[in-house]
């Protein structure tokens, strides 16, 4: 490092190169406060200096990231580099909570006072606690995570610490983005959690090459000094997604999803393409055809056809737990019931499980128009199933299933059981994504912002009614067969009469023992023989 009592020549040559190179301006001149050590020079990592030179030669950058490798710091350093160095930059730094976007405008603070003074090119001209301007017209700012960060602000910089922790991220990007149209640059670090959010399509499609993220992954390892035996001591006392999120930078088993990770991961190894792509929008899938020999339960879940949620419906094998076909679109109601209808016909006249919600009641009245004869209904308040030959006789039978807040719980655990004991064949891979963002929301199972879960409502349904309509349903069959087989008479050759009792021969009786001693007098005449 250089020495700071330097001629006016050596301070020109320094400030050049400085300027030219923020790997060398951060490794000779930024400190950071070491929190054993106290004020220490910052020596970078390999990995880090790799990271200042995408910052240079990349607009966007988005970093996945394991925790305790420095990248905040670093990512100050930079901010202090370009600030320093180039004239009216505007940074703004918005994190998962205000304080966190705050601290890091106090590192670059903390690194800009501990300077020599001839490399502070400019002073700090305004002095707030969560921002400061230089008199060059660079400035920093920490904002929240509303819906107006940032807006008519022309950004030079734009950073998110812990993106993927940041709930209405998406809604705050389309605000945001227009700020850095001019020429502005990003840089979005954070740890997974779990898929389908911001962060998550962000890193997924820089992967594939199909946005201007440049992306950089950095796991527990990169750190030159961590090993095998600093991990499993970090760790030990850590559920396996605590690890996935904090250290292994692995999306799919970082989140809390109903379904487990392991079971997904397993799920999507057995997906299969379908056989036929069919239907009006070729959004029916199928993988195998009506089997006479086989029973099937069809479960639909409504929407209105003009939102954001699709109209679905799956046909599981009921004996064998197969998904043979299913549907996801956005077709009107009247076509949706005209769908269902002929797919019902398809597949056998199959049982027709209808989510009875207010959409759901305008296709089931449909249906019932159309006298389609083996739809499901159920009892009023209590959910239970009652045959469709019987329903017009109770009068509080209603078509179709209610999802209340309590048959949710039960119809999710249901299908969360069949999946995590293997007992469901689920080819789909429209399924299986959703389940990779179908989480636990304070204790609710639902999709992520943005996402959907009709298909897994319509699989749990049908895995409910499959093992409780269907198979009870059977079992009880089976028992009155079996009580009404016990009841009829079997003929018998046992003559049970006895002499007094109506119908006694008294002469026929006469004969068997005349006839009796007789065969006995045949087997022992050798006794009588004197």
């Amino acid at each position: 490092m250089p020495k700071y009592n330097i001629s006016k020549n050596q301070i020109k040559s320094e400030i050049l190169k400085c300027g030219k190179d923020s790997v060398y301006f951060i490794n000779n001149y930024v400190k950071i406060v070491h929190p054993i050590k106290g004020l220490v020079p910052f020596k970078t990592y390999p990995f880090q200096s790799v990271m200042l030179e995408d910052f240079v030669n990349h607009r966007y950058n988005v970093i996945l990231k394991a925790r305790q490798l420095g990248i905040s710091t670093i990512t100050a350093a930079y901010i202090l580099w370009l600030m320093i160095f180039y004239r009216n930059k505007n940074v703004l730094v918005i994190a998962t909570k205000f304080q966190t976007a705050s601290n890091l405008v106090k590192k670059v603070k903390a690194m800009m006072k501990n300077l020599p003074d001839w490399m502070r090119l400019s002073k700090i001209s305004i002095d707030n606690r969560t921002s400061f301007e230089l008199d060059n017209g660079s400035q920093i700012k920490a904002s929240s995570t509303s819906d107006d960060a940032g807006r008519s602000e022309a950004l030079s910089l734009l950073v998110v610490d812990e993106a993927a922790h940041i709930e209405n991220m998406s809604a705050l990007w389309s605000g945001l983005y227009p700020t850095i149209s001019t020429g502005g640059c990003v840089i979005a670090l954070s740890t997974p959690k779990g898929v389908g959010n911001w962060f998550h399509k962000v890193c997924a499609e820089a992967e594939l090459g199909v946005n201007d993220f440049y992306m950089t992954t950095l796991p527990w390892d990169v750190h030159p000094e961590r090993d095998q035996e600093w991990f499993e001591q970090e760790t030990k006392n850590m559920s396996k997604r605590e690890i996935a999120q904090e250290y292994l930078c692995n999306f799919n088993a970082s989140g809390e999803t109903v379904i487990h990770s392991d079971d997904i991961e397993y799920l999507d190894s057995i997906t299969e393409e379908p056989k036929y792509r069919s239907g009006f929008d070729r959004n029916y899938w199928i993988w195998e055809e009506f089997k006479p020999e086989k029973n099937y339960v069809i479960s639909a879940d409504v929407a209105r056809g003009d939102g954001r949620d699709y109209s679905s419906f799956q046909i599981i094998d009921v004996d064998n737990l197969e998904i043979v076909a299913e549907y996801q679109g956005k077709p009107s109601t009247d076509l949706f019931a005209k769908f269902l209808f002929d797919v019902g016909k398809e597949y056998g006249n199959s049982l027709l499980v209808v989510e009875n919600n207010n959409i759901g009641y305008t296709v089931l009245e449909k249906l019932i128009g159309f006298e389609y004869t083996n739809l499901y209904f159920s009892i009023k308040g209590s959910g239970d199933y009652i045959e469709p030959y019987r329903a017009e006789t109770v009068s509080n039978s209603v078509p179709g299933f209610s999802t209340s807040a309590k048959s949710r719980p039960l119809i999710i655990a249901k299908l969360e059981e069949f999946i995590r004991n293997k007992l469901i064949t689920i080819r789909s891979k429209r399924t299986v994504n959703e389940m990779r963002t179908f989480i636990w929301n304070n204790g609710r199972p639902e999709a992520m912002r943005s996402c959907n879960d009709d298909l897994i409502m319509a699989l749990a349904i049908a895995c409910w009614i499959r093992d409780t309509a269907v198979i009870t349903g059977r079992r009880n069959e089976e028992y009155k067969k079996a009580m009404i087989g016990s009841m009829i008479f079997q003929p018998t050759k046992m003559d049970v009469k006895v002499p007094g009792q109506l119908g006694y021969d008294r002469n026929l009786d006469l004969q068997k023992k005349a006839a009796a001693a007789k065969k006995q007098q045949e087997e022992f005449s050798w006794l009588y023989k004197g």
